[in-house]
């Protein structure tokens, strides 16, 4: 077996099947072997990718935005499987980190002609995540969000997130162990980032490296909401990491111990709650199709 396109009808703003007539155009002119199959509902894609690796599919490609392509993640992990991606999402934040062209021709031409590079992913219990994982005031804003997301969507579905959220959202006491060092902090968020964007192109870890091995974490300590709605639109830039209260840190283990259930976020997928969490560094474990040229 060659290719599986997963492709989420839902993420492609009404052009599924336009979406779909370019693929198969494209596969067919190549007389590339491929299949095409659709999602009808949250968690398929995994589901479906996972079912395709035991099939032998070589590359299983997501077509849709960073929930599909988190699912796809979690159903190809381990294996020896390549993630392609054909970006159809609002937010796309993945292929941003991995240079992966929102172009649809361009897009596909990398599924056939890429390269293949390790990526590193992170892990909280069972779960993957290629892009940011986090706890606090920004899960909650994913949860906010959802209901949002119905009507509008990428960054203008967080921001309306964060405005229903932000005014009854109380700071988190927790004790942090970042590689061993422990410490004490009262944090309005914690984001563990393997890549340097999440919800919709904020560029919340500037400094992170997919391939180092390494999570920059980004912790927001205690503040004032009025200071926070100021910091909040310096995120798009990353220029928020030189307040005061935004500290940097490196690691490979995270672990977070709350006296309070903390949601935690994957990758925009709330996965559960919990009073302990560790967020792991699993390096190289994921085959991704990138541009020839790309530097990563």
């Amino acid at each position: 077996m060659d290719i599986l396109f997963i492709v989420n009808p839902v993420a492609g703003k009404g052009k599924c099947d336009f979406i779909i007539e370019k693929i198969k155009k494209n596969m067919d002119s190549l007389h590339i072997p491929y299949k095409i199959k659709l999602t009808t509902r949250k968690n398929e894609a995994e589901e479906i990718a996972k079912n395709a690796v035991i099939q032998g599919y070589k590359k299983i490609v997501a077509v849709g935005g960073d929930g599909t392509i988190y699912e796809v993640v979690n159903g190809i992990i381990g294996s020896d499987a390549s993630l392609g991606v054909v970006p159809t999402g609002t937010g796309n934040d993945f292929v941003k980190t991995v240079g992966i062209p929102k172009d649809l021709e361009k897009a596909l031409e990398i599924i056939i002609y890429g390269k293949t590079v390790h990526i590193d992913c992170g892990k909280v219990n069972d779960r993957h995540f290629v892009n940011v994982a986090s706890v606090g005031l920004d899960a909650e804003i994913v949860r906010g969000t959802e209901d949002i997301k119905k009507y509008i969507s990428g960054s203008w579905a967080y921001i309306g997130g964060l405005l229903k959220t932000i005014f009854s959202y109380k700071y988190k006491k927790v004790d942090m162990n970042i590689d061993g060092t422990k410490d004490h902090k009262n944090i309005t968020l914690v984001a563990v980032a393997n890549g340097k964007y999440y919800g919709g192109g904020m560029k919340i870890a500037p400094m992170a490296d997919i391939k180092d091995g390494d999570f920059q974490v980004c912790v927001v300590d205690k503040i004032s909401k009025l200071k926070l709605m100021m910091v909040f639109p310096k995120i798009f830039s990353g220029e928020h990491v030189g307040y005061d209260e935004v500290d940097i840190y490196r690691g490979k283990q995270i672990k977070i111990k709350s006296q309070e259930l903390l949601s935690i976020n994957l990758d925009g997928d709330i996965i559960g709650k919990s009073f302990n969490i560790c967020f792991e560094m699993v390096p190289k474990c994921l085959k991704v199709l990138v541009p020839q040229d790309n530097f990563i």
